[in-house]
């Protein structure tokens, strides 16, 4: 019973670091999608001062810290609970303690009682026969073994309630550090939340021109569009050979599990999408997704594949098509490229490096199956 009581703790144990160490991973990778958007916010800022801009990634910023509060809000709460814990194994180690001291105190004082070793002779010499007095040697022999494992209980007892007591103080150092984090974390969410609003109040009394920059970005989609359709028609959206089929149907089956191409936020997801002020202006239909990036950040490939094609379209830079079989994969916005058309290259193989256009470092990736678009997200782990 004892053995299963120790396994099920060492499991409950195993179960609640575990929990923490996700936790962890968690905050550390928004607290670097936040450093990103920062970034991203202070390059808009100084270059171009777009609004629509400056909004859509402080609305992520602000997703990402209330995401962080979250974390340590899970933190706080499990940590509070393995206090109360503790706590209460250190009352029952307490009272352990007490009721152990307080039964020593009494075989010690027997013992003192009786210390004369003549006492001890003659109540053994006084016994009726042989078989009385080894009981009663027995007894004598059995208070003191008594007295040795009561002391080294105590002492055991005594230093687990000192290392549970140094654990607990550990313990209210980590949650007060963690509940003075949040604090922070949340006075800059309010300060996120108030940029905000000034973003949207901006955006409200310039609709002209972002009328003006909606029908220049429309038209960079739809050059991109059209670029795109034309080099998947070329490449004829199906398997051609033995193994084009075979690369086709590995890349099926990684739905879900291809790696993602860089590291970041995705700030623009697939579909469609209106405009976060105007609420009745539709935006250009997105057939990947953008993700934020920091400066020259590596972008990698997704899957085995062939080099379709490397072009250059405005407002997208560099772009590069592999062909996966019967998919496609798309990276735009690229500041250099490592391949040329008709490569082979392997799952996270740097293609190129991200560009800053406009004062946004971003990805702009697709993931075609034949000639139809389809949602990264869903395909990426």
């Amino acid at each position: 019973m004892r053995r299963f009581a120790a396994f099920a703790l060492a499991a409950i144990l195993l179960c609640t670091q575990a929990a923490g160490q996700n936790s962890s991973q968690k905050k550390a990778k928004l607290e670097r999608e936040i450093a990103i958007l920062d970034q991203q916010l202070k390059e808009n800022a100084s270059k171009v001062k777009s609004a629509n801009t400056a909004l859509k990634l402080t609305r992520k910023k602000i997703s990402a810290r209330k995401g962080l509060l979250a974390e340590s809000d899970a933190q706080i709460s499990t940590l509070d609970k393995r206090i109360n814990e503790k706590s209460g194994k250190i009352d029952s180690l307490e009272a352990r303690y007490a009721l152990l001291s307080g039964n020593y105190d009494k075989l010690v004082r027997t013992a003192y009682k009786n210390r004369d070793s003549r006492i001890w002779y003659m109540y053994l010499l006084s016994s009726d026969g042989l078989t009385q007095g080894l009981r009663r040697y027995g007894y004598l022999k059995s208070m003191a073994a008594s007295l040795n494992a009561q002391a080294l209980e105590i002492k055991d007892t005594r230093a687990r309630l000192e290392e549970e007591k140094a654990g607990l103080v550990k313990l209210r150092e980590e949650a007060s550090v963690l509940r003075n984090t949040r604090v922070v974390e949340l006075k800059q969410l309010e300060k996120d939340e108030n940029s905000s609003r000034q973003l949207v109040a901006s955006l409200g009394k310039d609709k002209a021109r972002y009328q003006k920059e909606l029908a220049a970005k429309k038209r960079q989609v739809q050059a991109l569009n059209a670029e795109l359709n034309k080099m998947v028609k070329k490449s004829g959206g199906k398997p051609k050979t033995e193994v084009d089929a075979k690369l086709d149907k590995e890349f099926a089956a990684n739905r879900g599990k291809l790696p993602w191409p860089a590291d970041g936020p995705v700030v623009d997801s697939f579909g469609k999408h209106y405009h976060p002020v105007y609420k009745n202006v539709e935006l250009p239909f997105n057939n990947g997704v953008n993700i934020a990036l920091g400066k020259d950040s590596a972008v990698k490939a997704v899957f085995d594949g062939t080099v379709s094609n490397v072009v250059v379209i405005p407002g997208y830079n560099q772009c590069i098509l592999v062909q996966h079989g019967g998919y496609f994969t798309f990276y735009c916005k690229l500041a250099s490229v490592n391949v040329k058309a008709g490569d082979k290259v392997k799952t996270g193989q740097v293609l190129g490096r991200v560009d800053t256009i406009a004062g946004e470092t971003q990805l702009h990736f697709e993931l075609w199956e034949g000639k139809t678009p389809r949602n990264p997200e869903l395909w990426l782990k």
